[in-house]
């Protein structure tokens, strides 16, 4: 797993081994990145399922301004730290549920990713949350990865569908209801 682009590109990044544990390939993450490279510089960025740090540190090398990094996993916290420190970045971690991360952060975030294990359905649940908390800018997007395309609730409107595989990414939009 390596950084794609931006001033830590090239870099390779420690992983966390489990059965568990299904990191954004980097062609998955290359093409993703293609599509927000713009709304990246100065953006603050909410990566609620943070694994290794991956998502969270690209944004960092490509200009992000604050990441705040989430796992429920302690061990995938360490390497997320891990992979900070040897890119000399920091961010804020939270070691929590999804549901109390959303609740405990504040502000408004750009970009928010949600890559829970693919057996997980999450994402109602997340926008629901986002959407009460007030959580996106008026014109962020919240990122889901899943095995799926993700359908947009009311109040919500999908912005983006990509396939790739058995990786599918959803973009969604706060939209008026």
């Amino acid at each position: 797993m390596r950084i794609i682009a931006g001033k830590h590109r090239g870099r390779i990044l420690a992983e966390f081994a489990g059965k568990d544990i299904r990191p954004t390939s980097d062609r998955v993450k290359e093409s993703l990145f293609q599509i927000l490279s713009s709304r990246l510089p100065g953006a603050r960025v909410l990566d609620l399922f943070c694994g290794s740090g991956a998502l969270g540190i690209e944004c960092l090398s490509r200009g992000a301004a604050h990441v705040v990094f989430n796992d429920i996993s302690r061990e995938s916290l360490a390497v997320c730290k891990k992979n900070l420190a040897a890119v000399r970045e920091e961010g804020e971690l939270y070691a929590l549920d999804f549901r109390a991360c959303l609740m405990r952060v504040t502000g408004k975030f750009d970009l928010i990713f949600s890559d829970p294990p693919y057996r997980e359905d999450y994402t109602e649940e997340i926008l629901r949350l986002v959407a009460q908390r007030g959580l996106l800018r008026e014109d962020g997007l919240v990122v889901a990865e899943s095995e799926r395309e993700e359908r947009a609730p009311d109040g919500w409107s999908v912005s983006d569908f990509r396939s790739y595989g058995r990786t599918k990414i959803t973009m969604l939009k706060r939209c008026e209801p």
